[in-house]
């Protein structure tokens, strides 16, 4: 692994949460630092933290909040 993605690794607690629980991609990194942007990938996809999940989250607590209102009527 390069020292650069072990720089950005110690800097994300994201990264470095999801390397602990997903230990196999320590192997892929060390053989192949060129995968790093699958492992932001697959760390964003597990953890949800895409643009669009962070929308359908937003989405889901106006639903929430409209029926709160609609039972307060």
């Amino acid at each position: 692994m390069t020292l650069d993605i072990q720089f950005q690794i110690k800097n994300n607690s994201n990264y470095q949460r999801f390397l602990r629980e997903h230990s196999y991609w320590y192997k892929e990194l060390n053989r192949n630092p060129a995968s790093f942007k699958d492992f932001v990938a697959d760390m964003k996809d597990k953890y949800q933290l895409r643009p669009s999940d962070k929308f359908n989250k937003m989405l889901e607590n106006i639903s929430y909040f409209q029926s709160f209102l609609d039972v307060m009527r």
